[in-house]
């Protein structure tokens, strides 16, 4: 259900086998064998975004070649064509998610319009003055500030989740901010700042028990390991394309059949009504309902090439892959002087954040980019994550099925050139 990954320094996981082959991996994917300040591409900042595999780019161009046509208003075969294959699109999101029908897939434009457009809705209907939501201190701005706006909107207030030093959910904690006020908890699966994987399967249990609705930024997480809504009992779970593979600016929000025929709509426009006249408009039945205008078509179908893609692969021996990436990487460059990593969890995948020692994280993206070394710098969109760690910002690598040790030997480099020049 969830990518979890048990980190133990010191420990190596059990290799990824004759499942998982990474090197034919990286062939499918063009940009890996591009070069940057005349360097190899070292590529470790998937969890900013994904690239793209063959199949992938080969699509986007193939739709535009010979099948575009806007979807859902044509007879003619072009709309046709681009209808069902955007509907089939549909239905690959409905298995990746293991949701039970596609009208509970509605297609976004990735993760943060998909939490926008739950914050809203939701808010609108079901939150009032003096009632409650719950977050976590380790969220992404984009489940932050909608709920924000909402319950600035709305007369509620914003409760949050403390964790720990090594950038875990207190849980014990969790359960006493659950109260009869409670209307909505909002948690990210993995935290892109950290790596935490977080046992979502129990926070909404708790949320159940409370009568609160559940939500779920799975961002980070769909990319590392299978997802089944139905097993964790989420209201709502949404995920972003160029996460997982796929082109960005599309998404797809998981929202359980009911509550989506139950919520108002989020825009108005054309394609989301089904009837419309100057004293009254009545609304088409979800997904519909929540994807007024026309959509990035292209996108959504590509994503659905990007799971067809992920389901070719041995997933967990992609994950055994990516924790031994991970495994190794934590125990080299810990190892370094002047290290302190971020984020120790017990539970976490694919993301390594760390300072060295004075030298500004983004003075360090720099050195490593000249090596041709793509790692992230910054706070990553999730200020209160720094805020509790006490510093300004972090160098992250973040990992994929296509890296490989030779990334990570080619990572503890460049941060030993980066000692060298700053001692």
């Amino acid at each position: 259900m969830s990518p979890t990954t048990r980190v133990e320094p010191g420990k190596r996981s059990e290799p990824a086998g004759a499942g998982f082959d990474a090197e034919r991996v990286r062939a499918d994917f063009p940009i890996l064998s591009t070069t940057v300040h005349g360097k190899p591409l070292v590529f470790l900042d998937s969890a900013a975004t994904t690239q793209k595999p063959r199949a992938v780019i080969e699509r986007v161009d193939r739709y535009y070649r010979s099948e575009n046509a806007n979807i859902h208003r044509g007879v003619y075969a072009l709309s046709e064509t681009s209808t069902r294959e955007y509907e089939e699109a549909r239905h690959k999101v409905r298995a990746f998610l293991n949701a039970r029908d596609e009208h509970e897939i509605v297609f976004v434009r990735g993760t943060t319009e998909g939490l926008n457009l739950i914050a809203s809705c939701v808010g609108r209907s079901r939150i009032r003055r003096g009632d409650e939501v719950v977050i976590s201190h380790m969220e992404h701005h984009s489940n932050i500030v909608p709920w924000q706006m909402i319950c600035e909107e709305r007369g509620a207030k914003l409760r949050v989740i403390p964790m720990n030093d090594r950038g875990e959910l207190l849980l014990d904690e969790y359960e006493k901010l659950l109260g009869p006020k409670t209307r909505v908890v909002s948690v990210v699966h993995q935290s892109n700042a950290l790596g935490t994987v977080n046992p979502v399967g129990e926070m909404c249990k708790l949320a159940r028990e409370a009568g609160a609705l559940f939500v779920i930024d799975g961002a980070q997480s769909a990319a590392h390991g299978p997802i089944d809504v139905q097993e964790i009992d989420c209201d709502f779970y949404v995920i972003s394309s160029h996460k997982i593979y796929g082109p960005t600016g599309a998404g797809a929000v998981y929202g359980r059949r009911e509550l989506l025929e139950e919520l108002p709509p989020y825009q108005g426009g054309g394609d989301m009504i089904r009837t419309v006249t100057f004293e009254k408009t009545t609304y088409a039945p979800p997904p519909a309902k929540f994807e007024a205008g026309t959509p990035n078509i292209v996108g959504a179908i590509a994503m659905g090439t990007a799971i067809d893609y992920l389901a070719g692969v041995d997933r967990a021996a992609v994950a055994r892959h990516e924790a031994d990436l991970l495994r190794l990487a934590t125990d080299a460059v810990s190892s370094l002087p002047g290290v302190r990593v971020i984020g120790a969890a017990r539970e976490k995948s694919s993301v390594l954040s760390f300072v060295l020692g004075d030298v500004h994280p983004h003075d360090v993206g720099t050195i490593l980019d000249q090596d041709g070394v793509a790692v992230r710098t910054g706070h990553h969109c999730a200020q209160p994550v720094m805020q509790f760690f006490g510093v300004p910002a972090t160098v992250r690598a973040s990992f994929a099925m296509y890296n490989t040790r030779e990334d990570v030997d080619a990572l503890v480099r460049s941060l030993e050139r980066v000692i060298q020049i700053f001692s």
